[in-house]
């Protein structure tokens, strides 16, 4: 009895360490990604994804990448310093910058999809998508862009929303799960068999 005991605490114990090592981990992923910016490259030399780019990045990304067009995910905001300074160094670098309010709590419908579809067809390439972090309503219009503009396959598109662009998408959890409902209400509207 005496041994099974220890056993079990043993177990317990190897488990905490486990479940301890898991959360530093995601928390230091996580971590990297804020720092990165979470840029990514979602189709080299069309559609590039990041978090809310500073001045400093646009340029950057416009020098590297040759970005021609910003589409903010969080919606025309003249009152704060990231979205005018956002506009003016667009501006400034002849980058065309278009507003495209989204929510990551509520889910896309289908007009609003096709919206967004056709506007990033008609977009000058290449394009940087971004959010406030990245990871949700960036993911969303990443999946979108890959199979419905750029005819990727659905299980390739769908890697763009995922932990490994930050996205947390469980239901009941995370309020962000709204992007996952999106993306299979819009699979119904696009007729993908999902």
């Amino acid at each position: 009895m005496v041994l099974k005991t220890g056993w079990r605490r043993v177990s317990v114990r190897y488990f905490v360490a486990g479940f301890l090592a898991l959360i530093l981990f995601a928390g230091g992923y996580i971590g990297l990604l804020h720092l990165s910016g979470n840029f990514h490259t979602v189709i080299s030399g069309e559609l590039y994804r990041s978090a809310q780019p500073t001045p400093d990045q646009i340029e950057r990304y416009a020098q590297q990448y040759g970005i021609r067009t910003i589409v903010n995910l969080r919606g025309e905001n003249d009152s704060q310093a990231w979205y005018t300074d956002e506009v003016a160094t667009a501006r400034k670098l002849d980058i065309r910058h278009i507003d495209f309010r989204m929510s990551a709590r509520k889910q896309l419908t289908g007009p609003e999809a096709d919206r967004l579809v056709a506007l990033l067809k008609d977009a000058p390439k290449p394009i940087l998508i971004h959010c406030l972090s990245g990871a949700d309503r960036t993911g969303l219009v990443s999946v979108i862009y890959s199979n419905q503009v750029a005819g990727l396959p659905e299980h390739q598109a769908e890697r763009q929303l995922s932990i490994l662009f930050g996205h947390v998408g469980i239901p009941l959890i995370s309020a962000a799960y709204a992007m996952d409902e999106s993306w299979h209400q819009l699979e119904r509207h696009y007729g993908i068999d999902g």
